[in-house]
């Protein structure tokens, strides 16, 4: 099988739909694949990847459901702990952000808090909101992919690591256009959300001074 990503915890197949699942289909799927890991005593690593494999189908669903376009799962192997899933065509966002005008920039952004905002008011926490996990079709809609790391959870403080984490990785890859697009994140997931989304953004901005705090304690040790 063709290798196009090699991650620490799964390897992604790009593979005919026909050799997979069905001899009369047409496309391509994407194949996830959890790999063992040999560090960890077997009976465990089995139970973690199948309740990760299981979980990730799970999150890509009721995303889906809750408005926010992700792959259609197709096939759910517990035995190989591996997912099919439908390929979407199209640009990941980090290729595109910096490319496009402040307007549409400005329209990406606001999209893409909209759909975080649907995901949390659904009690899904993304866990690895980068733009590299956001692929924009030609219509104009962005799938979010890779749940490796998501989780349910309504708490503020998930909520907050979320978006928090989608804030660093826009100062760290796009740092030229990483402030005018956050603050077009927020304004869509405060549109989406309602009123309770400035406590979300006020935990976002609280866990920035710990952040900020905890790394001004590290040098000061390193003195």
């Amino acid at each position: 099988m063709p290798l196009i990503r090699k991650g620490a915890e799964a390897n992604l197949y790009l593979e005919d739909f026909r050799d997979v699942l069905h001899p009369a289909g047409e496309g391509k799927v994407l194949v996830k694949h959890r790999i063992p890991k040999r560090y960890r005593v077997g009976e465990l690593d089995e139970r973690l990847r199948d309740s990760r494999t299981v979980l990730e189908a799970r999150l890509l669903s009721d995303a889906k459901r809750a408005g926010v376009p992700t792959p259609a799962i197709y096939e759910v192997d517990r035995e190989e702990t591996r997912l099919v899933m439908e390929f979407v065509e199209g640009e990941r966002v980090k290729s595109v952000l910096e490319e496009m005008n402040s307007s549409e920039r400005r329209k990406l952004c606001e999209l893409i808090g909209r759909q975080i905002a649907r995901l949390h008011l659904a009690g899904i926490i993304h866990g690895d909101l980068t733009t590299s996990n956001m692929i924009r079709t030609r219509d104009g809609r962005v799938y979010f992919i890779d749940f490796g790391l998501g989780e349910y959870s309504s708490s503020v403080e998930a909520r907050g690591v979320d978006l928090h984490l989608l804030k660093r990785t826009l100062r760290s890859t796009h740092h030229r256009v990483a402030e005018e697009s956050f603050e077009a994140v927020v304004a869509g997931y405060e549109r989406e959300f309602g009123r309770k989304a400035k406590e979300v953004i006020r935990r976002v901005e609280e866990i920035e001074r710990r952040g900020r705090y905890i790394a001004r304690e590290e040098r000061s040790r390193m003195r």
